[in-house]
């Protein structure tokens, strides 16, 4: 069944962005405590061409429901997506890292309001886990913080890594 998320909103510059109620995605660290944060691994996703910004490296995210909070969006998405289990999942905050994109007047037809929500978040045992990977995803793989550059990341990720490093650093630290 598809969700009531699915579909598209008006983005900048008369972009159309996926998800009608905003989209989020997981990112979901790896490590232990008195480690390197450097070293800790992220899990990222190297979307299958098919899909928008194909071929290039992201979190594992996608559209939310209307019903859905950003976090609950995440988590759903990363199941579908990686096979992770929510219950081996602590959220630790949420981040508006796109948007809010208004209403574009000249395309009615697309939601407006659109944000890309990352969910910040970590292992519970501190551990990579286990993944399987579906038909988006070209690979999935835990890479080290220090080594996320390097890949050849979609231009919005891209974008917010390194806020987002920064952040899920302390998080991971403090928590």
């Amino acid at each position: 069944m598809r969700g009531d998320g699915d579909g598209w909103a008006a983005g900048p510059e008369g972009a159309a962005m996926w998800g009608r109620n905003g989209a989020a995605g997981l990112l979901l660290i790896a490590g232990h405590a008195g480690e390197d944060v450097s070293g800790w691994r992220v899990l990222l996703q190297h979307r299958a061409h098919w899909t928008n910004n194909g071929g290039t490296w992201a979190l594992p995210g996608g559209a939310r429901d209307s019903h859905e909070s950003e976090a609950q969006a995440a988590l759903r998405e990363a199941a579908e997506e990686t096979g992770i289990d929510a219950g081996q999942v602590e959220i630790l905050d949420t981040v508006v890292t796109a948007g809010p994109f208004p209403a574009d007047p000249e395309r009615p037809e697309l939601a407006g309001g659109w944000t890309y929500t990352t969910v910040i978040a970590r292992t519970t045992s501190g551990d990579v886990l286990e993944t399987t990977a579906n038909e988006e995803s070209l690979e999935l793989r835990w890479v080290p913080v220090s080594e996320v550059d390097e890949l050849p990341l979609m231009p919005a990720f891209k974008a917010s890594w390194p806020r987002l490093r920064g952040l899920a650093g302390d998080l991971a630290v403090s928590h």
